[in-house]
């Protein structure tokens, strides 16, 4: 079974974050919150660990997966060919509950990315996985936490009762009450919205 921690949603404990972050750097797969619903994740740079995920997840290597930048200084390391308008409008919103589609850095290890040269990065307005983020020092996979029929886990205690077993440690931060996060297209000239989700309606402002 899982190792099930609590952390404390403003200040998480370091002595939890320094055991997360040696499981990640181990391989280690992690059920962890986020400012809009909880996300499976591992150290973008191991392999194996992401083909775990993948079959956790029960879905084929040519889904492309998001992953989770501490800030945009991070993120303006694994992608490129940022207009100065999408800079602004993410220095806008970020952190916050969106998903930015953005053309991939050779920074961004190729076994992650299949056959599309752009990635999905999040910079979530929550503590406890930016401090995760920070203390690894590199990004981790984001992808959402649900059931066969796509319906959304957002109770620790039913994640644990259903992925308990196959992945190494569930972080809880509490329920979780959101949509998922909106997702905007900025490899264009103009933003796209392929999801509207949480924080949509600021974006439009």
């Amino acid at each position: 079974m899982s190792l099930h921690l609590h952390l404390h949603p403003e200040h998480p404990q370091q002595r939890h974050i320094a055991r997360i972050v040696d499981e990640l750097r181990r391989g280690g797969l992690i059920i962890y919150p986020t400012d809009t619903i909880y996300g499976l994740g591992c150290d973008i740079f191991n392999k194996k660990a992401i083909d775990r995920v993948y079959q956790v997840k029960q879905e084929s290597r040519s889904k492309p997966l998001s992953f989770v930048c501490a800030d945009l200084t991070d993120l303006a390391r694994y992608a490129r060919n940022i207009s100065n308008a999408s800079y602004r409008l993410m220095k806008r919103l970020l952190p916050g509950p969106y998903t930015f589609i953005l053309e991939a850095s050779r920074d961004v290890p190729k076994f992650m990315m299949g056959k599309q040269k752009t990635v999905g990065i999040r910079v979530p307005d929550n503590e406890i996985c930016l401090s995760i983020v920070k203390a690894l020092d590199r990004p981790i996979i984001s992808t959402s936490v649900a059931t066969k029929d796509d319906e959304l886990l957002n109770d620790p205690d039913v994640i644990e009762a259903r992925f308990g077993k196959v992945v190494d440690i569930i972080v809880d931060g509490g329920i979780i009450v959101s949509d998922p996060s909106t997702v905007v297209d900025l490899t264009g000239d103009e933003p796209v919205v392929l999801r509207a989700g949480e924080g949509h309606s600021a974006l439009l402002k």
